[in-house]
């Protein structure tokens, strides 16, 4: 792994692993909307920043030339496919053989052996109808974003995140194939250490074509499974 692509660089889990692949060598390129620009500021000379919508095809194809690995932060803006017009791009222009990895919410299921709580089921129902009335997000279309990528022969990761909070690191996160199981009771992750599950998987093939649920390493659900 020497060049990765960061895609929503931008954001606050972005920037957690642009600085994360930074600190391991990496050539890093970012890609963020062009009025997020400024918030790359304090990375200056170290990246390459392409900037454009990342559902846009053109922009994702002149940013993963020639990179390794591909980080990408699956964000359901407007109501145009952001989402899963992101992750095609990714599927159609990352070089062959990169390991591209994604992340999104535990809402997603690969399976549909994952068990989730009737107030999680409520909360995703009345959050996908409220966003679709505002038109700001789209969760839908993060579901779609990843049955493309499930489907996919590329070697690929989905990393599903608990709820995040802000704070130092506890190190590597813990996963579970399934939400619901018990190790992943405590439903709170870092967001410093989403991103360090992100960039880890990068170079850890046992994740290839997983779609893990993490919570924090430090939890009490964590812990006592330990």
């Amino acid at each position: 792994m020497e060049k990765v692509c960061v895609i929503g660089a931008s954001g606050k889990l972005g920037q957690y692993m642009v600085g994360q692949a930074l600190d391991r060598g990496y050539e890093v390129v970012g890609v963020c909307r062009e009025r997020s620009v400024g918030k790359l500021t304090r990375f200056a000379d170290r990246i390459t920043v392409v900037p454009g919508p990342t559902n846009d095809p053109e922009v994702i194809r002149k940013a993963v030339a020639g990179c390794d690995g591909v980080l990408t932060v699956l964000v359901p803006w407007g109501v145009r496919q952001y989402s899963s017009g992101t992750a095609q791009a990714v599927l159609d222009h990352a070089e062959p053989g990169a390991r591209l990895v994604f992340s999104c919410g535990w809402h997603i299921s690969r399976d549909g052996l994952d068990r989730y709580s009737w107030r999680f089921r409520t909360g995703v129902r009345v959050a996908t109808r409220l966003a679709k009335l505002a038109r700001v997000v789209e969760i839908d279309d993060q579901v779609e974003a990843c049955r493309r990528i499930f489907d996919s022969d590329r070697r690929w990761t989905v990393v599903r995140g608990s709820d995040l909070e802000e704070g130092e690191s506890q190190g590597l996160p813990v996963w579970s194939r399934h939400v619901g199981d018990p190790i992943l009771a405590s439903n709170l992750t870092r967001r410093v250490d989403f991103a360090l599950f992100m960039v880890e998987a990068l170079t850890d093939d046992s994740l290839v074509r997983e779609a893990p649920a993490i919570v924090g390493r430090l939890s009490e659900s964590a812990l006592a499974a330990q």
